[in-house]
């Protein structure tokens, strides 16, 4: 598994980024994650849609929250080809609990907390904190990337418009 030293800053503090790093054009990679009902899910599972997929490092901090709940908003303006999914590794019922609480319904939230599979897969896994980056890719019905952000300072947010205007041009 390859590594990419300072590819990201917490605080401006460098952290490692472990897996293969991925390009626009390339397939996505496939990986399993599980949903709040502790379901294993795939990309497969998806298939037909695109997507955009946000990783964050976890739901229950103030950045991550926003970003998510402004995913969510956005959610409902987006056509029905269009999913976002939220990957992180929090444990399904803490992403279960916090949906509830923020009212997310629109949003997939997933779990790569048992083998880090989207995290490796994707190349936002961090290495010092076995958490994932902050991340959006955006992904055709055929699932071939065709948007990458990965944010370089995981206390930012991301571009949201850039991700949004990448993913509606796929429909």
């Amino acid at each position: 598994m390859s590594e990419t030293a300072n590819a990201v800053t917490m605080r401006g503090n460098p952290l490692t980024l472990v897996g293969s790093p991925l390009n626009i054009g390339d397939k996505a990679p496939d990986f399993e994650v599980v949903d709040n009902e502790l379901k294993p899910k795939s990309l497969k599972d998806f298939s037909g849609k695109a997507l955009i997929i946000s990783s964050v490092p976890s739901l229950d901090t103030p950045v991550c929250d926003m970003e998510t709940r402004r995913f969510n908003t956005e959610a409902s303006r987006l056509d029905a080809g269009i999913r976002i999914l939220t990957i992180s590794m929090d444990l399904p019922f803490a992403q279960k609990r916090w949906c509830g609480a923020a009212g997310v319904d629109q949003v997939v939230t997933l779990s790569d907390h048992r083998q880090a599979s989207f995290g490796q897969a994707f190349g936002v896994l961090i290495k010092e904190l076995r958490l994932l980056a902050r991340a959006v890719f955006v992904l055709d019905a055929d699932h071939v990337i065709r948007h990458i952000q990965i944010v370089r300072e995981i206390a930012e947010e991301p571009d949201y418009d850039a991700a949004l205007s990448a993913a509606k041009l796929l429909i």
